[in-house]
């Protein structure tokens, strides 16, 4: 049963106050976790999370021209810019895409020498693997040799949006090199399902992890990939046919409540929300343009459910698997604790976001 759209706008109010309202407790010991420093539960800081939160709440924006929410989204960048960014790597880079995305459609002038400055210096400057993939290095932590599925949504998608909105043609190239050497040896061809990562130092998969939220990651942003017009036919016809596969293993995996667990295929593993919200989705944007049957969709809004029912009355998103660093034994993945974080509240904001779309259209014709 599909929610009402006014429902669905409701709940989106009440995920955009739980996400600039997060900020740390103390609980966690945020370095060990993820091999990330600094605080990045709070809205204010500048890592992958709230990089991922700012993407939602861009997508939010360009859907309902909240002027409230552009003032929050430009008084958020510009704060940074005049504090001077962190160094770069991929998890900080996140933020990055948000800030493009605000770009295109408003051509400020404050934004372009940041993101130019920034997307020069990641295709120069950027630690890479065998075969010019970039090397997954963190805030406190470089990683040799090691590719995640993380790097897709959190520097690909980057280079994409602000390569098609500026021109930068070699921009786009990068990201669709970086698609296609991820795809090599992520994606696993005996399920087609994704691991979350690889290391050239030994040539394996870690754990063979089929991580939920990883998977999530590659579901949203190859869907979001083919919303760059400058894309090469061929390279969406392949990814087109790597996205099917993932998503015929993933459907029989969701569970009875419309969820998929952390680690995919294991009954024992907990189900996970930020993934969940990714698969909604990435399903939803599917058959809007035009990929996978009523299955996909049946699927997209089951999650939905799922969403809706994990978002409490203070708008913070439950059940969402903490930061997670690259396991070595599947019992890491099972032992990631649950915390509200902006990723998980911007999963929740683009599933929303894409399922009111439907409904809204819908109601127009």
């Amino acid at each position: 049963m599909r929610p009402e759209a006014d429902l669905i706008r409701q709940r989106l109010g009440q995920l955009v106050q739980g996400l600039t309202a997060l900020r740390h407790d103390g609980r966690f010991d945020e370095p060990n976790l993820d091999g990330t420093a600094g605080d990045y539960i709070s809205f204010d800081s500048w890592e992958w999370p709230q990089g991922v939160g700012l993407y939602g709440l861009v997508q939010l924006w360009l859907r309902h021209r909240d002027p409230g929410l552009r003032s929050l989204l430009e008084g958020w960048y510009a704060r940074h810019l005049a504090r001077g960014l962190p160094g770069m790597n991929i998890n900080t880079t996140a933020p990055m895409l948000g800030l493009a995305m605000l770009w295109a459609e408003t051509r400020d002038p404050r934004w372009q020498p940041a993101l130019d400055a920034w997307a020069s210096r990641l295709m120069t400057e950027a630690p890479r693997t065998e075969e010019g993939g970039f090397q997954h290095d963190v805030s406190d932590k470089v990683n040799p040799g090691e590719l995640w599925d993380d790097t897709l949504f959190m520097a690909g998608l980057f280079l994409a949006r602000y390569g098609q909105a500026s021109g930068r043609t070699e921009l786009v190239d990068e990201a669709v090199r970086q698609f296609l050497v991820h795809t090599r040896y992520l994606s696993d061809p005996e399920t087609g399902l994704w691991f979350h990562g690889w290391t050239f130092e030994g040539r394996h998969n870690f754990a063979r992890a089929r991580w939920a939220r990883g998977n999530a990651w590659v579901t949203a942003c190859i869907l979001d990939l083919f919303e760059t017009s400058i894309l090469p036919g061929s390279v969406r016809m392949y990814l087109q046919g790597v996205l099917e596969s993932q998503v015929r293993a993933l459907l029989p995996l969701q569970t009875a409540s419309g969820a998929w667990r952390t680690l995919l295929d294991d009954p024992a593993s907990y189900e996970e929300i930020s993934a969940t919200a990714g698969f909604a989705y990435g399903l939803l944007k599917a058959t809007r343009q035009g990929i996978g049957g009523a299955d996909w969709a049946e699927a997209g809004w089951r999650a939905v459910g799922a969403v809706m029912a994990n978002i409490d009355a203070g708008g913070t998103v439950q059940n969402v698997s903490y930061g997670t660093r690259m396991g070595h034994d599947l019992q890491f993945y099972r032992d990631i604790p649950l915390q509200p974080t902006g990723y998980g509240q911007a999963l929740a904001i683009l599933c929303l976001v894409e399922a009111e779309g439907h409904l809204t259209r819908q109601e127009a014709a």
